[in-house]
């Protein structure tokens, strides 16, 4: 099998050239943590990359059924092919830290439904595959951050409620993440024959049937899913709390990240119909910078 520096070198390179945001997060853990969250991450990318790619619907669909059944072998401690750099380096990730690498079917079945075309009815369902798309991410992340007990409760005071487990806040920070990224790629995504936001919130702003107009709806409903994610930031980033501190830097970057986007969005709600809104490479280095200090994003 392909050795385990090689395997990492080569997820490093995929992720440093792939990983516009999530890049600058991952370069702030330690180096063996770095090495697995590069692994993960080139993993996530190939299932991507087959659900985003141009080839036929059958071809894709025969091909993610061939990644469930690689990744049922990674769950038995076994790598399909040993000179495949992602799948050697998934291997050797797993073997170091707990990864929960069943998550990675959620990956696959989320792709799965892109690749029918499924769509959704109510913001429930968009939540839901969030959950299965980002969601599994924060899960496979936590395997390689590890958690601790928060220094302080979450709670708001006495008799509050105990803080949800570090697994279901990581889930609940993908929501936050998805949403962004959906109101970022409205246009693209629709070029791609997929409307993610939820039919019954598009009629009720009375938005055209399988349309992106008329513009003013859109922006409506645009501002509205921005505040459901801005509520899903504020229960997932309570996650910071269960983290050491790189590992909380890595997180609180990305997250930092995305809530800038979505802030630019919320500003600017029709502009994710004209142009993919973005943040320069400068100002997300200096979220990554900051996210160092401790502080929340």
């Amino acid at each position: 099998m392909i050795d385990a520096e090689a395997a990492y070198r080569r997820c490093e390179e995929i992720t440093w050239s792939e990983a516009r945001n999530f890049a600058y997060g991952i370069r702030l853990l330690p180096a063996p943590k770095r090495r697995a969250m590069a692994a993960l991450y080139a993993m996530a990318r190939r299932i991507d990359d087959v659900g985003d790619g141009d080839w036929p619907r059958e071809r894709k669909l025969a091909a993610l059924s061939d990644l469930h059944s690689t990744i049922e072998a990674l769950e038995a401690g076994r790598v399909d092919d040993p000179d495949d750099p992602v799948l050697a380096g998934v291997g050797y990730a797993a073997a170091d830290y707990p990864i929960p690498v069943a998550a990675l079917h959620e990956i696959v079945e989320g792709c799965e439904h892109d690749v029918r075309g499924e769509t959704y009815a109510t913001m429930d369902d968009t939540v839901r595959y969030c959950r299965l798309v980002a969601g599994s991410v924060g899960r496979l992340s936590l395997g390689v951050f590890g958690t601790r007990t928060p220094r302080r409760p979450s709670g708001r005071g006495p008799g509050s409620e105990a803080a949800p487990p570090a697994e279901e806040l990581a889930d609940d920070l993908g929501v936050a993440l998805q949403l962004t990224n959906m109101l970022r790629d409205i246009s693209e995504d629709h070029r791609m024959g997929r409307i993610y936001l939820p039919e019954q919130e598009r009629e009720r702003f009375g938005i055209e049937p399988g349309q992106w107009a008329p513009p003013e709806s859109v922006a409506a409903l645009v501002q509205f899913v921005a505040g459901q994610a801005v509520m899903w930031f504020e229960r997932g980033l309570v996650l910071l709390e269960h983290l050491d501190h790189r590992s909380r830097a890595c997180t609180a970057a990305m997250a930092g990240i995305y809530r800038r986007l979505l802030a630019r969005i919320l500003a600017q709600p029709a502009a994710p119909l004209e142009r993919r809104v973005s943040l320069p490479a400068w100002e997300k280095g200096l979220v990554a910078a900051r996210s160092l200090s401790g502080r929340r994003p």
